[in-house]
């Protein structure tokens, strides 16, 4: 039998409270009135990276040789929502900020057909000013709530670009769409916006701008240097920290170090940070990081600076806690390092994708058959039939790199994984062994280590290039590298 609870009593009205309550300041006459006065201009410059409005034009002309006579909308998105009336910060979809060199929340990009080209119009929502109620009383829009907000001419002229208010992306999608034939989307677009117009929701456009963004252009390169650069001196940073997160702060201080770290020298991180420290080390994205580093172990570091113009890096190195490889640590740390020197080999210009691939875990596979821990020969693990040493990497070893971390993801297999590796691809090379606590089939000693080398590598006319090889990916350079670094 539940015990009955009673509802609870209505709220009885006290008698005078009403004329306490606060008034809504938007309804006030004088105070609105008072608001409208005596405010000078702040300076409303676009904050747009140098160079990003010339390559986003780029960008377009490529895009629009491959749609002639057809409509394309891009949207930036919104912030999602962190909980009730609080959300994240703003991050622009990465196909609209290629093409519109912009990060405004809630624009979108249209691309009108004329002639063998497009014109490309920005819609934007309009910023709130002094004057209008709204400055101080819209929190998403008025000048007052997000600071000094450029206008439709001042984004105009810093994308070269024409800027349109969002109240007429409809009336702009219709002209679009009388010019041209049909109608294809990417980016986040309202639904009720797709509806109204008839937009194709499919993934053609798309699947269109992964493959064009696979080649990156000399403006996107440096900006991916720039970020190697940011996360290699982020490292530093982290590694110094060492001794005090063992002391006392665990992994999230040194979660905590990088991430103001690339808060300080770009947008931020360009994906959740990874410390694992001993048993933590062998989950592939352990990001919780609330458990302690301990001296003895390995700490597995996994980050990247996304840059100010959106492009991140992504870079991987185990560290030992006390400062010194073990001999087991070593031990797993050469086999992967072996193992990564081969998958760097095997990027080149005209090279099948899956070459990196297949030469990471042909080490992989022979170093762990030297071991013991193959059930079955190297040939028949390696076999598309069996991938027994997979167990100790699940993961793959390698994906595109750009303006997201794993870039270029709504593209088809025949075009990533099915295609060959050309100039101007960035790529993610990163090959590791994890041997988590609670498997039983390895021996104790191995039990709890973790490895991971990853390197940002951009593939040459000739060649390639390791962009992110100021860190060391020998275990004695490692271990000189911490040494230097925590002597200061």
């Amino acid at each position: 039998m539940t015990e009955h609870i009673a509802p609870p009593a209505p709220a009885v009205p006290v008698p005078g409270l009403e004329d306490r309550r606060p008034p809504k300041l938007a309804k006030v006459p004088a105070f609105i009135e008072y608001m409208g006065q005596g405010w000078g201009t702040p300076d409303r410059t676009p904050p747009v990276v140098a160079g990003a409005a010339t390559a986003a034009g780029h960008h377009r002309s490529r895009l629009s040789e491959q749609f002639p006579g057809q409509t394309l909308v891009i949207g930036a998105g919104t912030a999602p929502v962190r909980a009730n009336d609080t959300y994240y910060d703003f991050r622009p979809d990465s196909d609209f900020y290629w093409l519109s060199g912009a990060a405004i929340e809630g624009a979108v990009l249209v691309m009108a057909p004329s002639g063998t080209s497009h014109d490309a119009t920005l819609f934007i929502p309009a910023p709130f000013y002094p004057g209008d109620p709204q400055f101080f009383a819209n929190a998403a829009h008025g000048e007052m709530w997000v600071g000094s907000a450029p206008d439709f001419s001042d984004w105009a002229q810093a994308l070269s670009l024409q800027v349109q208010p969002l109240t007429e992306l409809d009336a702009g999608i219709t002209a679009a769409m009388r010019a041209g034939s049909g109608t294809l989307a990417a980016g986040i677009i309202d639904s009720d916006v797709r509806s109204r117009h008839g937009i194709d929701a499919g993934g053609d456009l798309g699947r269109a701008l992964a493959v064009l963004r696979m080649i990156k252009d000399d403006w996107e390169i440096a900006q991916l240097r720039e970020a190697v650069d940011h996360t290699v001196s982020g490292f530093a940073a982290v590694v110094g920290e060492i001794p005090a997160a063992v002391k006392a702060g665990g992994e999230r201080w040194l979660q905590g170090t990088f991430d103001r770290h690339a808060r300080t020298h770009g947008n931020g991180v360009g994906y959740a940070t990874i410390v694992g420290s001993g048993k933590h080390a062998p989950t592939l994205h352990w990001v919780r990081c609330d458990g302690p580093v301990l001296e003895d172990k390995v700490v597995l570091l996994d980050m990247g600076v996304e840059a100010n113009s959106f492009y991140t890096a992504d870079v991987t190195r185990t560290f030992p806690g006390s400062g010194t490889f073990s001999p087991i640590q070593r031990q797993v740390h050469d086999l992967v390092e072996k193992s990564h020197r081969a998958g760097l080999a095997a990027v080149g210009p005209g090279r099948p994708w899956t070459d990196f691939h297949h030469a990471s875990m042909e080490v992989i596979a022979n170093g762990l058959n030297d071991w013991g821990l193959l059930p079955v020969s190297v040939d028949e693990a390696l076999s598309p039939a069996g991938q027994h040493h997979r167990r100790y990497l699940v993961c793959g070893v390698g994906h595109h790199l750009g303006l997201d971390v794993h870039d270029c993801a709504q593209s088809s297999h025949d075009d990533y994984q099915g295609a060959t590796m050309a100039p101007g691809m960035v790529l993610a090379v990163e090959p590791g062994l994890y041997f988590h606590e609670h498997d039983l089939t390895l021996p104790p000693e191995l039990r709890g280590i973790g490895v991971r080398l990853e390197d940002n590598v951009l593939i040459t006319p000739t060649g390639s290039e390791v962009i992110s090889d100021a860190l060391p990916i020998t275990a004695a350079g490692i271990e000189e590298w911490v040494a230097t670094v925590q002597r200061g």
